[in-house]
């Protein structure tokens, strides 16, 4: 079988040498492609073998040729995601950083959104792939002519990076309670703290009216975002802090 670096370093594209035996139906691109597919409609739990076999026309044990294992078929998974991200834009375009910054915090919200099974996969072999390195090497390049050290903009991404993913869980949390019926429960718990907590019934009662329900992911990202940019800028701006 290959190995896990094989895989995620393949080109499907390449003929390679003749093989024995019946030609392959698929690709492993196309496997994986498969996979990714099932996992935006239903999850990673709609990822199995059989399900994945039946999508591809092919048996489940044939599946195993082309990827090692269901953990090693995740890691390939997650590479592929990352390396269709469109590339931010870099230190050497004109703009100013908290517009490079800002559209870089953006596109990975917009990712982990758009395929919420990315917050699942936490193999730490995922970063041996070409797409996350690749996403990697772009994105560091946004933090290009602020005068960083290598630890300082690794230690920059990452500080951008993790408020993106947790923005994204709220996002999605959000979009879980959407249907739930607020006014319906508002005025039994009003019974329930009668005065007590008075503080958060009175801001929470402004923000509710403000945000026309308990809570407003992209207000809180708004609000969140210029924080962050905010917290860089004496970094940023000054060519970096001493360590």
């Amino acid at each position: 079988m290959p190995d896990l670096i094989d895989l995620l370093w393949r080109d499907d594209s390449a003929a390679g040498p003749a093989r024995r035996g019946p030609r392959r139906r698929t690709t492993p691109g196309e496997v994986i492609s498969s996979a990714i597919a099932l996992a935006d409609d239903g999850g990673l739990p709609a990822v199995t073998v059989r399900a994945l076999a039946q999508r591809l026309g092919l048996t489940p044990m044939a599946v195993y040729t082309y990827v090692n294992s269901r953990e090693d078929l995740l890691v390939l998974m997650a590479d592929l995601a990352y390396m269709r991200m469109p590339a931010p834009v870099s230190g050497g375009d004109a703009s100013p950083w908290r517009d490079r910054v800002r559209c870089l915090a953006h596109d990975n919200r917009d990712l982990l959104c758009a395929q919420p099974w990315l917050l699942e996969v936490h193999d730490p072999r995922v970063v041996l792939g070409p797409g996350t390195i690749a996403k990697y090497d772009r994105e560091l390049a946004v933090f290009d002519g602020l005068g960083l050290d290598d630890v300082q903009r690794d230690a920059a991404l990452s500080f951008v990076l993790d408020f993106a993913m947790a923005g994204a869980l709220r996002r999605l949390e959000a979009q879980s309670a959407e249907g739930l019926d607020w006014d319906a429960v508002a005025t039994p718990l009003a019974g329930h703290l009668g005065d007590r907590h008075p503080l958060a019934q009175q801001v929470g009662a402004t923000a509710g009216a403000e945000f026309d329900g308990a809570y407003d992911p992209d207000a809180a990202w708004r609000f969140g975002l210029e924080r962050v940019l905010d917290g860089l800028a004496p970094i940023l701006e000054q060519g970096g802090p001493s360590r």
